[in-house]
């Protein structure tokens, strides 16, 4: 079997949406902005679908399938016929491309992430809530990544910025969340510009990171009167193109 990377459409969402819940089961943020016996998984479930359906239009999210590589196609060539097998979804990243600070959101992104929250508001009527959401501690974060993202983001052109990424439990290890993100620095190595990603799991991922170009920058406290979440953020800028290298 192969590895291949493709944007993420909407048949995908359904395993997208499994892989990420599994991925972040055990991630410092998500147990720190989730009430353990409040949670819901449809409820988060529902949300992590709407949040794919604007970022199919406005991000740059991508998934990564297994499919049958030419040599399992030769060998099904002189082994008996099977049913074919259709590609699973093994791995998923959000990305959002490069916005410049300077310039003002477009109608056209106004109107999708008025979309986006009308969805979020239809299931909250829909599961009566937040399924769990500890909605204070989730504008703590966002307080803290806008602070640390102002004070860090130092590129007028903005940067790519990846939101999630997660891969199958029994597909780690095979590379495939290096594919996930070379998917979108190698773009941002021809136009010379710099990505940037936010983890609250520092084992194993700074070395993971460090190894694909990434380097840690800053480490965000969310503080809740003492219940605290280290959110780390790491930039990558590793340019050809006659443009500097990093590493």
């Amino acid at each position: 079997m192969a590895i291949q990377i493709s944007r993420m459409a909407k048949e995908d969402i359904p395993s997208a949406v499994e892989i990420i819940q599994k991925a972040f089961a055990d991630d410092p943020y998500f147990l720190w902005v989730f009430d353990a016996k409040k949670f819901s998984k449809k409820r988060n479930a529902a949300s992590i679908t709407a949040r794919c359906l604007w970022g199919i239009n406005n991000g740059l999210f991508y998934v990564a399938k297994e499919v049958p590589s030419k040599q399992d196609d030769q060998k099904g060539s002189v082994e008996p016929p099977k049913e074919k097998q259709l590609p699973r979804i093994v791995g998923v990243a959000m990305w959002l491309p490069p916005h410049p600070p300077s310039e003002p959101e477009s109608w056209y992104s106004w109107f999708q992430s008025w979309i986006l929250t009308f969805r979020q508001i239809l299931n909250n009527i829909r599961f009566l809530g937040h399924g769990g959401l500890n909605v204070k501690r989730y504008w703590i974060w966002k307080d803290c990544q806008s602070i640390a993202q102002n004070e860090i983001w130092n590129d007028t052109r903005g940067y790519y910025f990846c939101n999630v990424i997660a891969v199958a439990d029994d597909m780690r290890k095979r590379g495939i969340g290096r594919k996930l993100v070379e998917i979108v620095t190698d773009q941002a190595d021809k136009e010379g510009m710099k990505c940037y990603l936010e983890s609250s799991k520092k084992v194993p991922n700074l070395d993971i990171y460090g190894r694909m170009g990434f380097e840690f920058v800053k480490e965000m406290e969310c503080d809740d009167q003492g219940e605290v979440c280290k959110v780390s953020g790491y930039y990558y800028f590793h340019f050809d193109n006659g443009i500097p290298k990093y590493r």
